[in-house]
């Protein structure tokens, strides 16, 4: 098939939803399929007021319909609600076109603490941009229980990934020079991530912060003794997470986090705040593999004291892309697909073993 994602996060951003949307666009490569991105990369651009990272595309509406029209795909699936994704929803919906779109951020609340606007209006407008598509994916059950309860409807869920080829465990000498144990968190440094949080504890060793954002330059002033490693990508940033004892997680307001699975799948345990995304990583997860508490330092040095690399590595393990994968097709419902034939195509699941 070809599939077009549209989407206004994109590298250089270090963040879940450029994780996920890359890792998915090569798994369906992998497979077979054909997938064109439309990214801020496509068009002239400018930061966003007080988070630069992020670029806004300007005036992206006939170049988004003339990249389609020519690409001709089969699916189209709208991954964020920025001018991207607006252009892209605009096209779909002048042309009758069916398309999916996913929840992966939580603006609502991100802007709320940014800059005050109501919550409530938040989640008026992102219902309304999603409301027309075919499905909206979201990534946990309990998140799309939540969402059903503002009002969100066509829910479909899509459960998240981690390449754990590109995630392993492996020596690593990055941190040997720092005290230990080392706390990490990986991730936009940015005041929802709640960082603080972590950086206030009382805790051994060092804590070391891996990314980049908007708060970076007032936490460094603040927190001298902190190390800022900036960003990394593949194996360097797996090599980050291998050096690490524990892996910090210090937001509330994540709709996953899948940064904690792959820390998992380096072998390092997580500890964060009981809340939606952290808790259905953690479902289940053998001892060993980290710990949830209201109390961010108990969670740390809980995590600390039980760390087994292991059980994290076989509990990251659940977490498969080309189960991933085949719930993002499912969810394509494309007329006239035959999602059955797909599969076998693409290998993703076993022929029926017929009598001779």
């Amino acid at each position: 098939m070809k599939i077009v994602i549209a989407t206004d996060a994109w590298k250089p951003q270090l963040n879940g939803v450029v994780t996920t949307l890359d890792t998915l666009g090569r798994i369906l490569t992998k497979f077979g399929n054909e997938v064109m991105y439309i990214t801020p990369q496509d068009f002239k651009s400018v930061p966003m007021p007080s988070y630069p990272e992020i670029r806004l595309s300007l005036f992206p509406n006939r170049k988004v319909a003339a990249m389609i029209n020519e690409f001709k795909p089969d699916a189209i699936h709208i991954a964020t609600e920025g001018p991207i994704g607006r252009a892209a929803r605009r096209f779909c919906r002048r042309r009758k076109y069916p398309y999916t779109t996913s929840f992966h951020t939580r603006f609502a609340e991100y802007t709320n603490e940014r800059w005050k606007f109501p919550i409530e209006w938040g989640y008026a407008l992102l219902r309304d941009f999603h409301k027309h598509g075919e499905a909206m994916m979201v990534a946990t059950p309990g998140l799309m229980e939540e969402l059903r309860g503002r009002g969100f409807n066509n829910l479909r869920l899509w459960e998240r990934g981690v390449d754990t080829e590109q995630f392993r465990v492996i020596e690593s000498d990055v941190y040997d020079h720092l005290p230990k144990p080392i706390f990490t968190y990986v991730g936009r440094i940015a005041v929802e991530k709640t960082l603080e949080d972590f950086l206030d504890l009382d805790l051994p060793g060092t804590k070391v912060i891996v990314g980049a954002g908007p708060q970076e330059a007032e936490l460094k002033k603040k927190y001298p003794k902190v190390v800022f490693d900036g960003k990394h990508y593949g194996d360097e940033l797996a090599k980050r997470y291998s050096a690490s004892d524990v892996f910090v997680f210090p937001s509330r307001t994540d709709t996953f986090g899948l940064v904690n699975v792959e820390a998992l799948a380096c072998g390092v345990p997580v500890a964060a705040y009981p809340v939606r995304g952290p808790l259905e990583i953690m479902e289940h997860a053998p001892k060993g593999a980290g710990c949830l508490d209201e109390d961010l330092k108990v969670a740390c040095m809980t995590a600390l004291e039980e760390r087994d690399p292991a059980a994290c590595r076989a509990h990251a393990m659940k977490f498969s892309w080309d189960a991933a994968a085949k719930q993002f097709i499912s969810n394509l419902e494309i007329p006239g697909f035959d999602e059955d034939f797909w599969l076998r195509s693409a290998k993703m699941i076993e022929d029926p073993i017929l009598p001779a």
